[in-house]
């Protein structure tokens, strides 16, 4: 069952810039930055509320978000839902009619378990489902 918005993953080139505008600007607060080496990717955290904006630079070309920004350039990567029974609800999703980019959760940066619901079958919006 899906509980509440997670965060919203946003692609960008340069995290430090990105910054100047969601930190400087906006005025929202940054809670960390991390390095997540098996996804090529550097994450910055922004809280807002309850939820979070998920910013996503590549650290290699060949990753997927890199590929999304030369596809799409810089913008709203995904959404994240936080969720209760993941294994059972992405069973009921593919049951459905929702193709799976995860079958089973994976390790989530930021929850226990998550997985990507494939856009094709989202109306072309990226789906992670996260559970603590």
């Amino acid at each position: 069952m899906i509980t509440e918005l997670e965060h919203v993953g946003v692609a960008v080139n340069k995290i430090d810039e990105a910054l100047q505008v969601f930190e400087n600007i906006l005025g929202l607060k940054l809670e960390r930055t991390r390095t997540v080496e098996e996804q090529k990717l550097k994450i910055a955290f922004l809280k807002v509320g309850q939820t979070k904006i998920e910013l996503l630079e590549p650290t290699d070309k060949e990753s997927t978000v890199a590929k999304f920004l030369e596809k799409r350039g810089e913008g709203i990567h995904h959404i994240a839902f936080r969720v209760t029974g993941i294994e059972d609800m992405l069973q009921r999703l593919k049951a459905g009619g929702i193709i799976l980019i995860d079958e089973k959760p994976r390790k989530g940066v930021e929850c226990s378990k998550i997985a990507f619901l494939h856009p094709k079958s989202t109306k072309n919006v990226l789906i992670e489902l996260c559970e603590p």
